[in-house]
């Protein structure tokens, strides 16, 4: 359970969200060149501090945790604002912070808390992230890196099986090419590594990296996923309040109601599930594996289930390019996919 300070927290990103960050705002970052709205992340970085919380204060962070930062993270997913706090604030960060190189985070981090430098994560192959698309020979890097968050990011922070290296985002040898994507508020790219020379991170194991920056994206897009979540069940509670046929607000009417309830249900759930993951994932705690794998699973099912009762109790509206609704069902599709999905367990009998 969140504490008062969190909830008071949440309150202000919220409140600056509200005013700054409208459907409008919103869909004018996302067509932009750079993808997101800068001014609404610069008033994020300096009014709030979002970028510098989980990064430590000897690198100019604020020095709280991640369970912060997934708190911001779940109240973007309300408005789909797609500035760099995901990609780069979190796992970002967090990838420079494991690989142990002191020198490397006394270099960039200071820059990504300010919200002046902005990281990205190349990691999944063509495939997905069960696989890795660039190579290392020594420190050159070849292949390209699918899926990548964030098309305009000013480092590369490149995972491979040999271990993490920095790239600068204009070195020789790397292109970079914006993909379509079905979600419109989320830009995704390929970026392909031709001979690169990188710099490689800290010689910390890169199994146990990878397996927890996994642990944190997945966390991460849970906490994403029960914002998105809160406004879908908002919006719809209020249109079947404002909406009239045969003479009633078509919310009074029990079969209606019945559905609504079932959306609260999932989403209560699904929010216990992201509140244990990050809280798992924020202490490093031995069940953060667990935690994380049932979010990952619940919430990617929950979103998807009430973005499709909130498309359909909308009626014909939601299925406009002007309602926000088509935004959140393209956005559910798109998390149920980022940074892979956990293999199920077979069922067996005792």
């Amino acid at each position: 359970m969140t504490s008062a300070e969190h909830q008071e927290f949440t309150a202000s990103v919220r409140a600056l969200l509200t005013k700054h960050a409208g459907s409008a705002a919103v869909r004018a970052g996302s067509e932009s060149d750079l993808g997101y709205d800068a001014a609404l992340w610069q008033r994020l970085c300096e009014q709030i501090g979002v970028a510098a919380l989980a990064i430590p204060e000897e690198y100019d962070g604020i020095g709280a945790s991640l369970l912060e930062s997934l708190l911001v993270v779940g109240e973007l997913g309300r408005t789909l604002a797609d500035v760099p706090m995901l990609g780069s604030a979190v796992l970002g960060a967090q990838a420079v912070l494991l690989s142990g190189d002191t020198e490397a985070c006394a270099r960039l981090l200071p820059g990504v808390a300010e919200g002046s430098r902005t990281i990205t994560v190349c990691w999944a192959g063509a495939n997905g992230w069960d696989e890795f698309g660039v190579h290392a020979v020594g420190e050159t890097l070849s292949g390209a890196a699918h899926y990548v968050l964030g098309t305009h990011a000013d480092t590369l922070i490149v995972v491979t099986s040999d271990g993490l290296f920095e790239v600068a985002a204009d070195a020789v040898g790397v292109t970079r090419r914006a993909v379509a994507t079905m979600d419109p508020t989320r830009k995704l790219a390929e970026i392909t590594f031709d001979g690169v020379t990188g710099r490689r991170l800290g010689t910390a194991e890169p199994a146990a990296i990878i397996a927890r920056l996994r642990e944190i994206a997945w966390a991460a897009v849970a906490a994403e996923q029960v914002g998105a979540m809160e406004q879908c069940l908002e919006t719809t509670v209020e249109y079947t309040k404002s909406r009239v046929q045969f003479g009633r607000a078509i919310g009074s009417f029990q079969a209606l109601k019945h559905r609504m309830a079932d959306m609260y249900v999932l989403l209560e759930s699904a929010k216990s599930a992201a509140q244990a993951a990050a809280v798992a994932v924020a202490e490093n705690s031995p069940s953060a594996a667990e935690d994380v794998w049932a979010a990952r699973l619940h919430c990617s099912e929950a979103f998807t289930q009430i973005v499709a009762e909130t498309v359909q109790l909308h009626g014909g509206i939601a299925i406009t390019w002007e309602h926000d609704a088509h935004l959140f069902f393209k956005r559910a599709h798109g998390d149920a996919q980022l940074f892979g999905n956990p293999r199920r367990p077979l069922a067996h009998t005792a």
